[in-house]
């Protein structure tokens, strides 16, 4: 433990987590990392987790006393207040509203991960393949020449795809879903989200066999096909 005033509560494999930290990552804010079994709850957890979920911030003040944020883009809003260098937000009104929108729109994605990698047979899998191919679709249609969601600059919207794409690196390693293909710029944001220090950085290197153990467990049909 470093003895920093903040104190990100996390878990090894979430995706929210991850937003976290690359937040905290880019604005080079040191921090202490807590990880917990979310099977298995300690107590200390549940009594100031409100909505018993990962990611929490503790943020000690100074009198001495913790204040909890939670929730992952409450504790990257809050992380882009109080350290506004260097930014991860665009200064112009609508152009943030617009990133926020489609900020929510990784959020929606990550729903649907959820049942693509849980699906037990065929039927689902390829139902949440097809919906998750589509909102792919409609991001290629809305990037630029990148490298980043906005261009050059890093942004709270690459805070929350570089988890996403962290999950196809794994996926794809078993068998190819054919999820990106056909999306050049995606793919290319894809890479360089992959290549940033702060999105490496936001989990261990043991994440692909935890991903992968949890698939197991699920009895995912994405393991299946290679069966």
């Amino acid at each position: 433990m470093s003895g920093s005033p903040l104190t990100l509560v996390s878990h090894v494999l979430c995706p929210y987590v991850q937003r976290a930290a690359i937040a905290l990552s880019e604005k080079g804010i040191a921090h202490d990392r807590r990880d917990i079994d979310l099977s298995r709850k300690p107590d200390w957890f549940s009594a100031i987790s409100p909505l018993g979920k990962v990611p929490l911030l503790l943020v000690t003040q100074p009198d001495g006393t913790q204040a909890v944020v939670f929730e992952s883009m409450v504790i990257c809003e809050y992380i882009e207040e109080t350290r506004p260098d260097p930014p991860l937000h665009p200064d112009d009104p609508l152009t943030k509203a617009r990133h926020r929108g489609w900020i929510e729109f990784g959020s929606s994605i990550l729903a649907d991960l959820w049942g693509f990698e849980t699906a037990k047979d065929v039927g689902p899998y390829e139902t949440k393949r097809r919906g998750l191919t589509d909102k792919f679709a409609r991001i290629e249609a809305e990037l630029g020449e990148g490298p980043f969601f906005a261009g050059p600059r890093f942004s709270l919207v690459d805070a929350v795809f570089a988890p996403i794409f962290r999950y196809f690196d794994v996926f794809d390693a078993i068998a190819p879903t054919g999820v990106l293909d056909g999306l050049p710029r995606t793919r290319a944001w894809r890479r360089a989200l992959a290549a940033r220090p702060s999105v490496q950085g936001a989990v261990t290197a043991a994440y692909p066999d935890h991903l992968e153990a949890f698939l197991k467990k699920q009895d995912a049909w994405l393991l299946k096909r290679v069966a």
